[in-house]
């Protein structure tokens, strides 16, 4: 079985975040990152997919330069190879939207003829759980999302969907496939100083992206959550204060 892993660089949880000059983004330019934990439980997926039925695993990346920080990492795991998609010109592509960064993973994985596409289900830094599905629709594959347990068998797999309110669903799906697996589906493991040693030796064919895909969506402010108090004071019997809260928690805070 030939997997392919999507993986996505991202700023570490303990770093003190700011907000950049253009307001659009982060100022990363001095920070530290790591690879995407929902994205690191898709690679462990893959792994142990690999161990039990043979084949390959090949991660994918669309990222700066960078970026190979985490590709190096997953490759320590024990992925066998990996593709870096990457601007000519070294452009970063934190802003870019989900279409986008699918388009450009879908353009390089589309010849390697992928039996199974494995994503996280959302990043650490935007959370839109939309890369996934768009590459499923770029590369012409069935998906399912928010993956808990995966059985594969001849030509076909046999998925746990996780739903709302604590409910399941099991699909069984045919090859090629893409899947989004939730965080928690495993246990992950650890580089040990002999797969580092041993990425070090392994294939990272970069592929280079000259233009900007065109993107549907685009970020027009990021900033700090505005703090503010305002308190207000409703009178009356008990009835009619509290069908006044009601309606002020209905109509003005919308949070019922």
């Amino acid at each position: 079985m030939k997997i392919a892993v999507c993986i996505k660089q991202v700023v570490t949880r303990e770093w003190p975040l700011r907000v950049s000059e253009a307001g659009t983004w982060i100022r990363d330019n001095d920070a530290s990152f790591e690879l995407n934990e929902p994205d690191a439980y898709a690679l462990e997926e893959a792994l142990r997919l690999k161990e039990k039925h043979g084949g390959e695993v090949v991660v994918c990346c669309a990222g700066p330069a960078r970026a190979s920080q985490v590709i190096r990492e997953a490759l320590a795991r024990g992925a066998d190879r990996a593709i870096h998609v990457e601007y000519e010109d070294g452009a970063d592509t934190a802003g870019l939207d989900a279409a986008s960064v699918a388009g450009m993973l879908a353009s390089a994985a589309r010849d390697e003829k992928f039996d199974l596409v494995l994503t996280g289900l959302q990043s650490d830094d935007q959370g839109f759980g939309q890369v996934g599905v768009i590459l499923a629709e770029a590369l012409g594959m069935p998906h399912a999302t928010i993956i808990m347990e995966v059985q594969a068998s001849d030509g076909s797999l046999r998925v746990k969907r996780e739903l709302e309110g604590g409910w399941f669903q099991w699909l069984t799906i045919p090859l090629p496939a893409l899947l989004t697996i939730q965080s928690g589906i495993n246990q992950l493991r650890y580089a040990t100083l002999k797969g580092i040693m041993a990425a070090k030796k392994k294939e990272i064919r970069k592929v280079a992206t000259a233009a900007v895909p065109a993107g549907t969506q685009r970020i027009l402010r990021v900033y700090v959550p505005e703090k503010a108090k305002e308190t207000q004071m409703i009178s009356g019997s008990p009835a009619e204060a509290a069908k006044a809260l009601v309606s002020r928690l209905r109509d003005d805070a919308r949070v019922i």
